[in-house]
């Protein structure tokens, strides 16, 4: 089952279309060293979460400058899972689940080494087209080739990001296979502001790509 994620939302409405799309998870960012108009504060995020239905996955985004800023994020806005942008050890990462969140670390598609090493102490990992800061969220595909062999190499679920939106995404799933898929921009209106005509095309097409259905799934990330 190919999960879908729909990340960088930054209102009520929006995280209601998510929701009636068929989505498994949203996301909101928070807390990021790179000028994005999806970012949002700690504030506004736990109260989009709170108001997210209970089937509906929430994913807190950020690129923290410590486990104790991720650590702090996490217990401040109470997601259900933290995506973090960033290199940090696995031990690191480990230790975040004693905050009872589930940690999903971004890595390169080509990195194997690091994906192998941090697998075993994560709940997924996602693969995303990195920016000059690792930042992620570029908005550009990457080598799915390469994701591919990730996913062949790694026993833990992958999400794939990076460039992806209605027109591609089905070519991405049958590609890669992942477990799941990741889109921000691919279904914006506008920076910020989802298109939820796209955000609906987009779940459809990740989840037909393999024959699957669009009935509500309850989603890791």
């Amino acid at each position: 089952m190919t999960r879908v994620k729909v990340c960088g939302v930054t209102n009520e409405a929006d995280l209601d279309a998510v929701d009636a799309a068929g989505a498994d998870a949203v996301g909101a960012i928070c807390d990021v060293p790179v000028d994005t108009p999806r970012e949002i504060s700690r504030e506004h995020a736990r109260g989009l979460f709170a108001a997210a239905p209970p089937f509906l996955t929430t994913v807190l985004v950020t690129m923290p400058d410590s486990i104790d800023h991720a650590r702090d994020l996490a217990r401040e806005v109470g997601p259900d899972v933290l995506q973090l942008h960033g290199e940090f050890a696995a031990d690191d990462l480990d230790s975040l689940r004693a905050t009872g969140v589930r940690v999903v670390p971004v890595v390169d598609a080509t990195d194997l080494d690091r994906a192998r090493a941090v697998a075993p102490v994560v709940d997924a990992v996602l693969v995303d087209t990195p920016s000059a800061s690792g930042a992620g969220g570029t908005g550009e595909t990457h080598d799915w080739d390469a994701s591919r062999e990730l996913v062949e190499a790694v026993d833990v679920p992958v999400v794939l990001a990076g460039g992806l939106s209605p027109d591609n995404v089905a070519e991405a799933v049958r590609t890669v296979e992942p477990d799941g898929v990741d889109v921000a921009s691919g279904v914006e209106a506008s920076g910020g502001v989802k298109d939820h005509d796209a955000v609906r095309a987009f779940v459809a097409a990740a989840k037909a790509a393999r024959g699957e259905s669009d009935d509500h799934e309850e989603a890791l990330a």
